[in-house]
Protein backbone atom coordinates (compact mmCIF):
# COMPACT_ATOMS: atom_id res chain seq x y z
CA UNK A 1 0.00 0.00 0.00
CA UNK A 2 1.00 3.62 -0.47
CA UNK A 3 1.95 5.82 2.46
CA UNK A 4 -1.44 7.54 2.36
CA UNK A 5 -3.42 4.30 2.41
CA UNK A 6 -1.25 2.87 5.18
CA UNK A 7 -1.82 5.98 7.25
CA UNK A 8 -5.55 6.00 6.55
CA UNK A 9 -5.90 2.28 7.26
CA UNK A 10 -4.27 2.59 10.68
CA UNK A 11 -6.26 5.70 11.54
CA UNK A 12 -9.48 3.95 10.52
CA UNK A 13 -8.62 0.94 12.67
CA UNK A 14 -8.01 3.24 15.63
CA UNK A 15 -11.38 4.97 15.07
CA UNK A 16 -13.13 1.63 14.85
CA UNK A 17 -11.67 0.44 18.15
CA UNK A 18 -12.65 3.65 19.92
CA UNK A 19 -16.18 3.49 18.52
CA UNK A 20 -16.52 -0.17 19.52
CA UNK A 21 -15.50 0.75 23.07
CA UNK A 22 -18.37 3.25 23.19
CA UNK A 23 -21.01 1.03 21.60
CA UNK A 24 -20.94 -2.74 21.30
CA UNK A 25 -21.23 -4.37 17.91
CA UNK A 26 -24.54 -5.97 18.89
CA UNK A 27 -26.01 -2.64 20.01
CA UNK A 28 -24.88 -0.98 16.79
CA UNK A 29 -26.26 -3.85 14.72
CA UNK A 30 -29.64 -3.49 16.39
CA UNK A 31 -29.59 0.25 15.75
CA UNK A 32 -28.65 -0.25 12.10
CA UNK A 33 -31.48 -2.75 11.61
CA UNK A 34 -33.93 -0.32 13.19
CA UNK A 35 -32.93 2.56 10.91
CA UNK A 36 -35.54 3.32 8.21
CA UNK A 37 -34.53 1.98 4.78
CA UNK A 38 -32.44 4.24 2.58
CA UNK A 39 -33.65 5.24 -0.88
CA UNK A 40 -32.55 2.66 -3.46
CA UNK A 41 -29.75 3.39 -5.90
CA UNK A 42 -31.32 3.74 -9.34
CA UNK A 43 -29.19 4.07 -12.44
CA UNK A 44 -30.58 5.78 -15.52
CA UNK A 45 -31.51 3.68 -18.58
CA UNK A 46 -29.90 6.48 -20.60
CA UNK A 47 -26.53 4.97 -19.74
CA UNK A 48 -24.76 7.54 -17.59
CA UNK A 49 -25.03 8.71 -14.00
CA UNK A 50 -23.02 10.78 -11.53
CA UNK A 51 -22.28 10.02 -7.91
CA UNK A 52 -21.67 13.52 -6.55
CA UNK A 53 -19.21 13.85 -3.71
CA UNK A 54 -19.28 16.09 -0.66
CA UNK A 55 -15.87 16.55 0.95
CA UNK A 56 -14.61 19.59 2.81
CA UNK A 57 -10.89 18.90 2.34
CA UNK A 58 -8.59 16.63 0.38
CA UNK A 59 -4.86 15.86 0.56
CA UNK A 60 -4.40 16.91 -3.07
CA UNK A 61 -6.74 19.91 -3.42
CA UNK A 62 -6.60 21.27 0.11
CA UNK A 63 -9.54 23.18 1.56
CA UNK A 64 -12.70 22.63 -0.50
CA UNK A 65 -15.17 24.37 1.79
CA UNK A 66 -14.89 27.82 0.21
CA UNK A 67 -17.93 27.35 -2.03
CA UNK A 68 -19.91 25.33 0.49
CA UNK A 69 -22.00 27.04 3.14
CA UNK A 70 -22.86 23.71 4.73
CA UNK A 71 -23.20 20.05 3.96
CA UNK A 72 -26.99 20.22 3.72
CA UNK A 73 -27.11 22.89 1.03
CA UNK A 74 -24.43 21.19 -1.05
CA UNK A 75 -26.04 17.75 -1.07
CA UNK A 76 -29.44 19.30 -1.78
CA UNK A 77 -27.93 20.96 -4.86
CA UNK A 78 -26.57 17.57 -5.92
CA UNK A 79 -29.99 15.98 -5.58
CA UNK A 80 -31.63 18.75 -7.57
CA UNK A 81 -28.93 18.43 -10.23
CA UNK A 82 -29.74 14.78 -10.84
CA UNK A 83 -27.08 12.85 -8.90
CA UNK A 84 -27.96 9.16 -8.57
CA UNK A 85 -26.22 9.10 -5.18
CA UNK A 86 -24.15 11.38 -2.98
CA UNK A 87 -20.78 10.26 -1.64
CA UNK A 88 -20.00 11.77 1.76
CA UNK A 89 -16.47 11.72 3.18
CA UNK A 90 -16.43 10.76 6.84
CA UNK A 91 -12.65 10.57 7.38
CA UNK A 92 -11.88 13.37 9.88
CA UNK A 93 -8.16 14.13 9.64
CA UNK A 94 -7.23 14.39 5.97
CA UNK A 95 -10.71 14.98 4.52
CA UNK A 96 -12.50 17.03 7.17
CA UNK A 97 -15.37 14.56 7.42
CA UNK A 98 -17.46 13.06 10.20
CA UNK A 99 -20.33 10.64 10.58
CA UNK A 100 -22.61 13.56 11.40
CA UNK A 101 -22.16 14.80 7.82
CA UNK A 102 -23.47 11.45 6.59
CA UNK A 103 -26.52 11.65 8.84
CA UNK A 104 -27.19 15.24 7.73
CA UNK A 105 -26.91 14.26 4.08
CA UNK A 106 -29.21 11.26 4.49
CA UNK A 107 -31.88 13.42 6.07
CA UNK A 108 -31.70 16.05 3.33
CA UNK A 109 -31.63 13.52 0.49
CA UNK A 110 -34.52 11.33 1.66
CA UNK A 111 -37.29 13.56 0.20
CA UNK A 112 -35.49 13.47 -3.16
CA UNK A 113 -35.26 9.65 -3.05
CA UNK A 114 -31.47 9.83 -3.46
CA UNK A 115 -29.20 7.60 -1.35
CA UNK A 116 -25.94 8.67 0.22
CA UNK A 117 -22.80 6.57 0.36
CA UNK A 118 -20.21 6.52 3.11
CA UNK A 119 -16.79 7.16 1.61
CA UNK A 120 -14.06 6.30 4.06
CA UNK A 121 -11.22 3.88 4.59
CA UNK A 122 -13.36 1.08 5.99
CA UNK A 123 -11.56 -1.82 7.64
CA UNK A 124 -14.31 -3.62 9.59
CA UNK A 125 -18.01 -4.48 9.13
CA UNK A 126 -18.72 -2.38 12.23
CA UNK A 127 -18.11 0.69 10.07
CA UNK A 128 -20.67 -0.51 7.52
CA UNK A 129 -23.16 -0.75 10.39
CA UNK A 130 -22.23 2.79 11.44
CA UNK A 131 -23.02 3.98 7.93
CA UNK A 132 -26.44 2.30 7.87
CA UNK A 133 -27.27 3.61 11.34
CA UNK A 134 -26.47 7.10 10.05
CA UNK A 135 -28.91 6.60 7.18
CA UNK A 136 -26.51 5.72 4.36
CA UNK A 137 -27.64 3.48 1.52
CA UNK A 138 -24.16 2.48 0.36
CA UNK A 139 -20.48 2.24 1.22
CA UNK A 140 -17.13 2.39 -0.53
CA UNK A 141 -14.80 -0.60 -0.23
CA UNK A 142 -11.16 0.01 -1.19
CA UNK A 143 -9.83 -3.24 -2.59
CA UNK A 144 -6.16 -2.39 -2.19
CA UNK A 145 -6.47 -1.90 1.57
CA UNK A 146 -8.04 -5.25 2.40
CA UNK A 147 -7.51 -8.95 1.93
CA UNK A 148 -10.10 -11.09 0.16
CA UNK A 149 -11.72 -12.25 3.38
CA UNK A 150 -12.25 -8.75 4.71
CA UNK A 151 -13.58 -7.46 1.37
CA UNK A 152 -16.10 -10.31 1.45
CA UNK A 153 -17.08 -9.52 5.05
CA UNK A 154 -17.75 -5.88 4.23
CA UNK A 155 -19.85 -6.79 1.19
CA UNK A 156 -21.75 -9.43 3.18
CA UNK A 157 -22.57 -6.92 5.91
CA UNK A 158 -23.75 -4.36 3.38
CA UNK A 159 -25.87 -6.96 1.59
CA UNK A 160 -27.69 -7.96 4.77
CA UNK A 161 -28.35 -4.28 5.49
CA UNK A 162 -29.57 -3.83 1.88
CA UNK A 163 -26.84 -1.33 0.99
CA UNK A 164 -25.08 -0.95 -2.33
CA UNK A 165 -21.30 -1.26 -2.50
CA UNK A 166 -18.79 0.55 -4.69
CA UNK A 167 -15.62 -1.55 -4.80
CA UNK A 168 -12.65 0.35 -6.17
CA UNK A 169 -9.21 -0.54 -7.48
CA UNK A 170 -6.19 1.49 -8.56
CA UNK A 171 -4.36 -0.98 -10.80
CA UNK A 172 -4.61 -4.39 -12.47
CA UNK A 173 -3.54 -6.25 -9.34
CA UNK A 174 -6.32 -4.61 -7.30
CA UNK A 175 -8.92 -5.38 -9.94
CA UNK A 176 -7.78 -9.01 -10.22
CA UNK A 177 -8.50 -9.41 -6.50
CA UNK A 178 -11.87 -7.70 -6.90
CA UNK A 179 -12.82 -9.96 -9.82
CA UNK A 180 -11.85 -13.03 -7.81
CA UNK A 181 -13.97 -11.96 -4.83
CA UNK A 182 -16.97 -11.04 -6.94
CA UNK A 183 -16.81 -14.17 -9.11
CA UNK A 184 -17.66 -16.17 -6.00
CA UNK A 185 -20.81 -14.06 -5.48
CA UNK A 186 -22.58 -14.61 -8.78
CA UNK A 187 -25.56 -16.21 -7.03
CA UNK A 188 -25.97 -13.24 -4.69
CA UNK A 189 -28.45 -10.47 -5.36
CA UNK A 190 -26.62 -7.50 -3.82
CA UNK A 191 -26.05 -4.28 -5.76
CA UNK A 192 -22.36 -3.81 -6.54
CA UNK A 193 -20.56 -1.25 -8.66
CA UNK A 194 -16.86 -1.50 -9.51
CA UNK A 195 -14.68 1.54 -10.03
CA UNK A 196 -11.25 2.56 -11.26
CA UNK A 197 -9.75 5.31 -9.14
CA UNK A 198 -7.20 7.03 -11.36
CA UNK A 199 -5.61 8.95 -8.49
CA UNK A 200 -1.87 8.28 -8.18
CA UNK A 201 -1.52 7.63 -4.47
CA UNK A 202 2.16 8.53 -4.39
CA UNK A 203 2.00 11.87 -6.23
CA UNK A 204 -1.72 12.48 -5.51
CA UNK A 205 -2.15 13.46 -9.15
CA UNK A 206 -5.02 12.40 -11.40
CA UNK A 207 -3.85 10.07 -14.18
CA UNK A 208 -6.82 9.95 -16.57
CA UNK A 209 -5.13 7.48 -19.00
CA UNK A 210 -5.52 4.82 -16.31
CA UNK A 211 -9.25 4.84 -16.93
CA UNK A 212 -8.61 3.62 -20.47
CA UNK A 213 -5.80 1.26 -19.50
CA UNK A 214 -7.86 -0.54 -16.85
CA UNK A 215 -11.40 -0.55 -18.23
CA UNK A 216 -11.02 -4.05 -19.69
CA UNK A 217 -9.87 -5.34 -16.28
CA UNK A 218 -13.23 -4.53 -14.73
CA UNK A 219 -15.66 -7.45 -14.26
CA UNK A 220 -18.39 -7.88 -16.84
CA UNK A 221 -22.01 -7.29 -16.00
CA UNK A 222 -21.56 -4.70 -13.24
CA UNK A 223 -21.80 -0.91 -13.53
CA UNK A 224 -18.39 0.62 -14.17
CA UNK A 225 -17.44 3.76 -12.28
CA UNK A 226 -14.80 6.29 -13.34
CA UNK A 227 -13.36 7.90 -10.22
CA UNK A 228 -11.26 11.05 -9.81
CA UNK A 229 -10.94 11.91 -13.49
CA UNK A 230 -14.12 13.77 -14.49
CA UNK A 231 -13.99 17.58 -14.24
CA UNK A 232 -16.01 18.82 -17.21
CA UNK A 233 -18.33 17.78 -20.04
CA UNK A 234 -15.42 16.65 -22.22
CA UNK A 235 -14.27 14.28 -19.50
CA UNK A 236 -17.82 12.96 -19.13
CA UNK A 237 -18.00 12.18 -22.85
CA UNK A 238 -14.55 10.59 -22.72
CA UNK A 239 -15.29 8.14 -19.91
CA UNK A 240 -18.63 7.13 -21.42
CA UNK A 241 -16.85 6.49 -24.68
CA UNK A 242 -14.53 4.11 -22.84
CA UNK A 243 -17.47 2.14 -21.46
CA UNK A 244 -18.08 3.62 -18.00
CA UNK A 245 -21.70 4.05 -16.92
CA UNK A 246 -21.07 6.14 -13.80
CA UNK A 247 -18.64 8.89 -12.78
CA UNK A 248 -17.82 9.80 -9.21
CA UNK A 249 -17.19 13.55 -9.21
CA UNK A 250 -15.91 15.42 -6.17
CA UNK A 251 -13.45 18.28 -6.47
CA UNK A 252 -15.01 19.84 -9.58
CA UNK A 253 -18.43 19.96 -7.92
CA UNK A 254 -17.06 21.17 -4.59
CA UNK A 255 -15.26 24.02 -6.39
CA UNK A 256 -18.34 25.03 -8.37
CA UNK A 257 -20.52 27.98 -7.43
CA UNK A 258 -23.39 26.26 -9.24
CA UNK A 259 -23.03 22.50 -8.70
CA UNK A 260 -26.62 21.87 -9.76
CA UNK A 261 -25.94 23.30 -13.21
CA UNK A 262 -22.58 21.56 -13.55
CA UNK A 263 -24.18 18.24 -12.69
CA UNK A 264 -26.87 18.79 -15.29
CA UNK A 265 -24.26 19.60 -17.92
CA UNK A 266 -22.21 16.49 -17.08
CA UNK A 267 -25.26 14.25 -17.22
CA UNK A 268 -26.50 15.70 -20.49
CA UNK A 269 -23.08 15.30 -22.15
CA UNK A 270 -22.53 11.79 -20.83
CA UNK A 271 -25.98 10.56 -21.77
CA UNK A 272 -25.74 12.03 -25.26
CA UNK A 273 -22.46 10.17 -25.72
CA UNK A 274 -23.96 6.96 -24.32
CA UNK A 275 -26.87 7.10 -26.77
CA UNK A 276 -24.47 7.70 -29.66
CA UNK A 277 -22.24 4.85 -28.50
CA UNK A 278 -25.13 2.40 -28.39
CA UNK A 279 -26.30 3.48 -31.83
CA UNK A 280 -22.89 2.90 -33.40
CA UNK A 281 -21.84 -0.29 -31.58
Amino acid sequence: MSGLLTEMCQASLDRFKKAQARESEQALWNRALATPPAPPLKLSPEGFDVIAECKLHSPSAGDLSGHTKNVESRVQAYAKGGACAVSVLTEPVRFGGQLEHLAQAAQVLAPYNVPCMRKDFLVHPYQVMEARAAGAGGVLVIGRMLDRTRITELIDCAAVLKMFVLVEGFDREDLAVVREVLSARKQHSEQILVGVNCRDLQKLTVEIPRLEELVDDLPDGLPRVAESGVRNVSDARFVVGLGYQVALVGTALMNSDDPCRLLGDLLAAGRERAIHRRATD
